[in-house]
């Protein structure tokens, strides 16, 4: 039976309730704990086939954290966050779990994140995985590199953001949630899967309150800084997973990317034929076995060089 997604207070920005699901009740100190984050404006339900794998759970601790803005993750005091804001929350929901060495994953945001935890906290991230993401920010080049426009694609959300106006009847419309599905899972994406994201978008962002959060996500997401220039000091291994069909954000701007990693232990691009951007839904048995690798080979006396 999967864990219920619950959430506990940490102290960053005044408060933060923070939603995230444990593959155990019971941390299992001596197995590695894996971090996950999920994508843009869905929930730690994204991992559900994670945990319900039981070589994954019997391998690994597996924590997935809602970022700011996603699920049921609340802010106590303020409106406006950032993606370090969520990597410096999920440290010290770490703490507070008592999870000292991690390794961190994220699909499109959350690769962001995780690598924003291991600039943060060097100590503590033995490796990152990002998983169909990106370290630059909006730019032009990127999209000369062939992915998306951000920006263009976050001008709805960013366009009302600032609106004082309550809209208590707020919710995504059908045609933010089949965006969501195109660009997310493609020709990929089955009815019923199209489905529970529909219901979960117009329950988590519902009135005001939901208005807000989904509001300042896009705003996160289209004027986030980017780290191509802080990937130097990234010394941890990387291990990165990308599809050819993403439509986000290309194989291209990946392999850039992972030249600029240029102090980690390793720095390892699997490209995946055909997958798109929520790659899990076209290769999940090989992001299982990449990922079972990865961990086995970095949480056994293979130290990186810090």
């Amino acid at each position: 039976m999967v864990e219920p997604t619950k959430t506990l207070l940490v102290p960053h920005l005044g408060g933060i309730d923070v939603g995230h699901r444990l593959s155990t009740p019971l941390i299992d100190l001596a197995k590695p704990t894996l971090v996950l984050f999920n994508p843009f404006t869905t929930t730690a339900d994204y991992y559900l086939p994670q945990f319900e794998d039981e070589a994954l759970t019997d391998a690994l601790n597996l924590v997935a954290i809602e970022p700011l803005g996603h699920g049921i993750t609340r802010l106590k005091k303020t409106e406006s966050f950032t993606y370090w804001d969520s990597a410096i929350m999920s440290l010290q929901l770490l703490d507070a779990l008592g999870i000292d060495k991690v390794f961190v994953s994220g699909t499109s945001q959350g690769g962001w994140i995780a690598t924003r935890m291991a600039l943060l906290a060097p100590e503590r991230v033995k490796g990152i995985i990002p998983i169909g993401s990106s370290m630059d920010s909006e730019s032009p080049k990127s999209r000369e590199l062939g992915c998306w426009d951000g920006p263009e694609a976050c001008s709805g959300l960013v366009g009302i953001a600032g609106d004082p106006e309550p809209a208590h009847d707020f919710q995504p419309g059908d045609a933010y949630c089949d965006f969501l599905m195109k660009i997310g899972y493609g020709a990929a994406v089955l009815p019923e899967m199209r489905e529970f994201w529909a219901s979960s978008l117009k329950k988590n962002y519902n009135g005001d309150e939901g208005k807000k959060r989904i509001c300042m996500a896009a705003v996160s997401l289209a004027e986030r800084d980017g780290l191509r220039g802080r990937l130097p000091y990234i010394r941890c291994p990387v291990l990165w997973l990308q599809g050819t069909d993403d439509v986000v954000f290309s194989v291209r701007q990946a392999e850039e990317d992972m030249r600029l990693f240029t102090n980690s232990v390793e720095a390892k691009l699997v490209i995946c034929e055909e997958g798109v951007h929520f790659l899990g839904s076209t290769h999940g048995e090989t992001i299982r076995r990449e990922l079972l690798e990865f961990v086995s080979k970095w949480s056994k006396g293979r130290k990186s060089v810090l």
